[in-house]
């Protein structure tokens, strides 16, 4: 049994082989297309990671943006603006309840008149002969110091209020009316779209041939429009790891629907020129 259990075997492994010899060259393995497996080949001969990729994106951010705090530590008495709420400049954004520097402000108003009128009084009593120069001069220098007092209160009390440095919108709030917060605590945020640029970062084979007042097209697909633009700033240093530059670009003409944070396909016009 163990001889014809062997022989049996091994008449099944020259069979196979034999089957596997008598294949015709050039006829595909059972399962595989031709069509499938030239496909195959020709994919894995040029899927090469990043070669002939150039499409480049970008970023739109604002030319201004920054967070404001507060300068002094109060409750919040009135929030004039909201998230998304257009301001000009100077405009009043927030309001601290400041009803005792005020009072505070008063108090040295009063001294600074009292020490103002003594000082007058010494001067003519120094023309009378009934005062010294010593008395005077101590009499001024208490006037000037209750004067100096006065001007430090006014600019504590300019603190009182969030002024906005320049147009723009509010992007968000931080505090709400009627908390209390701290000196140098963050109030609200905030940004300026009247002037918008892009950042892009390009490989460095592509980034070199680029200059300053280079042209590009930024497609937004959020707005469905393209926007001009020219390339304002190269940095002057590269980045290491990426091998890549970074490139600031100002728009041109009108940014209609254009707000910070959008991504755009960034199309280069003077390439296309070059190789047509």
């Amino acid at each position: 049994m163990k001889l014809k259990s062997l022989v049996t075997g091994m008449l099944i492994v020259l069979s196979a082989g034999a089957f596997g010899q008598g294949q015709p060259r050039g006829v595909p393995a059972v399962g595989v297309a031709p069509q499938e497996k030239s496909a195959a080949g020709a994919g894995a001969k040029h899927a090469v990671p990043g070669q002939g990729d150039t499409s480049q994106v970008a970023l739109v951010v604002a030319s201004k943006e920054a967070t404001l705090s507060s300068q002094m530590a109060g409750r919040i008495n009135k929030l004039y603006y909201i998230m998304g709420d257009a301001f000009p400049n100077g405009a009043v954004l927030a309001e601290f309840d400041c009803a005792e520097p005020k009072a505070k402000l008063d108090a040295l108003v009063a001294e600074y008149a009292g020490a103002r009128e003594t000082h007058l009084a010494k001067l003519r009593l120094q023309g009378l002969g009934a005062a010294g120069d010593l008395e005077v001069t101590l009499a001024a220098a208490t006037a000037e110091r209750a004067k100096s007092q006065v001007k430090q209160q006014e600019a504590q009390l300019a603190y009182c209020k969030i002024v906005a440095p320049y147009p723009g919108r509010i992007v968000r709030l931080k505090a709400k009316e009627a908390e209390t917060v701290g000196a140098g605590q963050p109030v609200l945020e905030i940004v300026s779209a009247a002037q918008l640029k892009a950042l892009l970062h390009m490989p460095l084979a592509q980034g070199v041939r680029m200059q300053v007042g280079s042209k590009l097209i930024i497609d937004i697909k959020e707005t469905g429009q393209r926007y001009h633009a020219v390339v304002s700033k190269l940095n002057g240093r590269v980045d290491g790891v990426s091998q890549s530059i970074e490139i600031e670009a100002s728009f041109q003409g009108k940014t209609l629907g254009l707000l910070p944070g959008m991504i755009g396909n960034v199309i280069f016009p003077d390439e296309k020129s070059k190789t047509n």
